[in-house]
């Protein structure tokens, strides 16, 4: 099976991971168990998932506990890339982004002991805060890199100036922020940035929270995170359907689920170094990993492409 480098880091990951928001995240879906978690984990890895994402956030440690539970009985630690997050501090009763040195690190320590394990693969400073200068931050992971407590440091949610910052001694492995076919803005900043730097961009809600799984319609509620989020919100909604209406022929064409052409696409892209879509059960962790077996032809590619770029222009334009 493929694999491949994030970044410089000497990490490598087959190109289809495991987000992991719903295993134990019952602060973002509260209708998930933890008994449901460990079945998606159980399948992940059973079905030749290596690389699962997670963050303190889902859960408030929740997922890092189910993830290490799985792992400690799968009894390959060696053979899972784990990446996780920090930046999240409950401070009286509420929840505030603390990149300070001392937190950091501690976080790091505090995902180990919920992880179970010795060594972190990529931690990631899972959003900015406004105070923290992010090379103070990034220079006190590479201290931890150097220890072999983490073996790859990322950056998630931060701006273009953030992350500049935080590279400023070459620190940086890994970028992760939002990037699918409604959202392309990566595309021309900090794709191009990773590309120049050796740093792997990895994507998350690549499938649009389900929005690009062709699995909804405009009778479709929503409940959970989505209920809040733009795409799914109005007359964008409605726009974002049309599109996704307008790229199924391809997929019923070469016999294949909408996630699969979607995730094949974004495993195309220059800069994208691997995809980690969320499952809510096990059938959803083996459809998407059979996005492995899908090979675009340029054209496919490139009408996909066209189609959700004409799009953001015009939404763009508004």
């Amino acid at each position: 099976m493929e694999k491949r480098e994030l970044g410089k880091s000497g990490v490598w990951v087959t190109p289809v991971g495991l987000g992991t928001n719903a295993v134990g995240g019952h602060n973002i879906y509260n209708y998930m168990t933890d008994d449901a978690g460990r079945e998606i984990l159980r399948t992940a890895l059973e079905n030749g998932v290596d690389f699962l994402d997670t963050a303190y956030y889902y859960g408030l440690g929740r997922s890092e506990e189910l993830i290490g539970e799985i792992v400690k009985t799968y009894g390959k630690r060696n053979e899972v890339v784990i990446a996780t997050k920090g930046a999240h501090r409950m401070l009286e009763d509420q929840l505030v982004m603390d990149n300070s040195v001392d937190f950091i690190v501690q976080s790091v320590y505090d995902s180990l002991e919920r992880l179970q394990t010795d060594y972190i693969d990529v931690f990631y400073v899972h959003y900015p805060d406004k105070e923290t200068p992010k090379y103070e931050v990034t220079g006190a992971l590479r201290a931890l890199k150097d220890k072999g407590v983490i073996r790859a440091i990322g950056v998630s949610n931060f701006t273009m100036e953030q992350l500049e910052e935080a590279n400023r001694d070459g620190n940086v492995d890994v970028i992760q922020n939002e990037y699918n076919l409604f959202r392309r803005q990566a595309e021309t900043d900090f794709i191009p940035y990773a590309l120049s730097h050796d740093i792997a961009f990895i994507p998350y809600y690549p499938l649009a929270l389900g929005l690009l799984t062709g699995k909804f319609n405009r009778d479709s509620t929503f409940m959970d995170a989505r209920s809040k989020h733009p795409l799914y919100k109005g007359k964008e909604f409605l726009s974002n359907l049309d599109r996704v209406e307008r790229i199924r022929h391809l997929a019923k064409a070469k016999g294949i689920e909408m996630t699969n052409l979607v995730l094949a696409w974004y495993l195309r892209q220059e800069g994208v170094s691997a995809v980690i879509p969320g499952a809510k059960h096990g059938k959803q962790v083996i459809c998407n990993m059979n996005s492995l077996e899908v090979e675009l032809t340029d054209a496919e590619a490139k009408e996909i492409g066209e189609i959700f770029r004409a799009h953001e222009m015009s939404t763009l334009r508004l």
